[in-house]
């Protein structure tokens, strides 16, 4: 009767016994493995760590824009909250009018005398969102603007009365009751 290759080896003397038993366990590991299915090659285990690290990646990415939608629209709250709480009541005889630079139209406010200086002068600023404007102070009004600058309609520009030196028009002041 043959003899196996293990057996041979081993009455030889080329090998020990167990590192026979060892390349024993090693064959029907793999035949085990075979028979499973799960015999896969170091390729396969790359390219699904890979595949896994990548998929890692792609998580986090939308876990980040996730967050950030979800900050946008905290502060997007938090602008609107400002805004109903801090409302100055826009109501009076004068029109004043301003350019609304999300629809592209000029648009008219009837507010009082007093308002209407302020609004010049810029100490008030006109927010709102589709349906309603608000007047409120500046301060609120930077404030809403760093949170969301889209609620921003109109800020006049705090401008000094100094005139300039070289301003052919210095001698000929612009009315304060100038209204268009």
């Amino acid at each position: 009767m043959a003899k196996s290759l293990a057996d041979q080896l081993l009455n030889a003397g080329l090998v020990d016994k167990k590192k026979a038993q060892q390349a024993e366990q090693q064959k029907r590991k793999q035949a085990r493995q075979a028979r499973k299915g799960q015999a896969e090659d170091d390729d396969t285990q790359e390219r699904l760590a890979q595949q896994r690290a990548e998929k890692a990646e792609r998580d986090r990415e939308l876990n980040r824009q996730r967050q950030q939608a979800e900050q946008a629209k905290a502060l997007r709250a938090q602008a609107w909250q400002m805004l109903q709480h801090s409302a100055v009541e826009a109501s009076g005889d004068v029109r004043f009018s301003f350019t609304d630079a999300r629809v592209n139209k000029i648009k008219q406010l009837f507010v009082d005398a007093t308002a209407q200086t302020q609004l010049a002068k810029g100490r008030l600023a006109i927010c709102g969102d589709d349906e309603r404007y608000y007047l409120v102070p500046r301060n609120v009004a930077d404030k809403v603007a760093e949170r969301f600058a889209d609620a921003v309609i109109f800020v006049a520009d705090q401008v000094s009365n100094e005139a300039d030196e070289d301003d052919p028009y210095k001698d000929f002041p612009i009315p304060d009751d100038l209204m268009w």
